[in-house]
């Protein structure tokens, strides 16, 4: 749950894309504009050259415009220099009005504007997504992990250029930095699942997982780690996990050596490879009850949806890998499945509640 203090901050501004609120000050400064001076001319051709309202109208409109139709009643020397500093100084802004105004309709900004609007008000039903801190490499395939497991998500990114990007996969996108109170709140921290944070630098990480740790506490929270100093520093911040990248990738490629298939193998089951497999996470209390206090060889989880059991932990924190089958599955408990994406739907169908 979120600080009482922010719960209840209705002045907490709710930021808008970048691109939209360019949109909306250049029209608003456009029109403004456009009203500025055609006010200017309306009450001068009224008081100068004593037209009627609509008159005055009529002629400051086709002077701003240039359109040349002859005048409503002719000017005097001060209705014609008036009318002339109009045309010179007012001009170009006629022109910038025009031009914003129709190219957001014209050359499709508006399409662009209410796009970003729909996607924008649906990021605010979110729930139980993850926050991805940052678009780099890491973050491109930890997004593309997502989509292949079909989890919502939105990420967080400070670089302009990669708001783009980000719009033509479709993805949900705050421009901002996650550090920041107000660009959490707006991305849904407190009815998030998790939040991954992939920044190279340690000092930004750091504050990352404090200021998202403070909004929910309750928030699992996985975090790029540069080296052991910084692991440890970033577990004491809040972070659930700390990931050394390059203590990863030295286990990769040195498992490469003399057993490859064992490495392929892990692609496999990691979903990085062609061929689809999928974990699934599953506690006591997610089991439909014919299927709680049952040992592993009566649930026949593998006959009725096809998913084998790889790991079970125990409710005091220790962990059976390839569990035997007269483990009793008792509360407090968690189950680790695996198979493919039509078996782990059959078995949230047929098994969970």
């Amino acid at each position: 749950m979120l600080p009482n203090n922010l719960v209840n901050n209705n002045e907490v501004r709710r930021r808008r894309f970048q691109r939209m609120t360019q949109y909306i000050r250049k029209i608003a400064l456009a029109f403004g504009l456009l009203v500025a001076t055609t006010v200017t001319g309306i009450v001068g051709f009224m008081f100068i050259s004593d037209y009627s309202f609509f008159e005055a109208f009529y002629m400051t409109i086709i002077t701003l415009s240039t359109v040349g139709y002859g005048e409503v009643k002719p000017l005097g020397t001060d209705g014609q220099i008036f009318a002339s500093f109009l045309i010179v100084f007012n001009l170009g802004i006629f022109a910038y009005g025009l031009t914003v105004i129709s190219s957001f309709f014209i050359e499709g900004q508006m399409q662009v504007f209410l796009k970003d609007y729909r996607v924008y008000k649906k990021m605010k039903k979110l729930e139980n997504h993850t926050i991805v801190c940052g678009f780099g490499r890491h973050g491109h395939q930890i997004c593309q992990e997502l989509i292949k497991n079909d989890l919502p998500f939105v990420i967080i990114e400070s670089l302009e250029d990669k708001e783009e990007e980000a719009r033509q996969e479709h993805y949900f996108f705050l421009r901002g930095d996650a550090s920041d109170d107000e660009v959490l709140i707006e991305a849904g921290i407190a009815r998030a699942k998790a939040i991954v944070v992939t920044y190279s630098e340690d000092a930004l990480a750091v504050y990352t997982v404090l200021t998202a740790r403070e909004l929910n506490p309750n928030l699992r929270i996985i975090t790029r780690a540069s080296n052991k100093k910084a692991e440890k520093k970033l577990l004491r911040a809040g972070a659930n996990y700390a990931v050394l990248s390059e203590v990863i990738g030295g286990f990769y490629m040195a498992t490469l050596i003399n057993q490859p298939n064992v490495v392929e193998f892990f692609s496999i089951i990691s979903n990085m490879g062609e061929v689809s497999i999928h974990f699934k996470e599953v506690t006591y209390s997610e089991l439909k009850p014919e299927y709680q206090k049952k040992m592993i060889r009566d649930l026949d989880l593998r006959g009725k949806a096809g998913v084998n059991i790889i790991g079970v932990r125990h409710a005091d924190g220790r962990y059976d890998v390839n569990p035997r089958p007269d483990i009793k599955i008792l509360k407090g408990m968690t189950m680790v499945v695996l198979g493919d994406k039509n078996q782990i739907e059959a078995f949230e169908d047929k098994i969970l509640v």
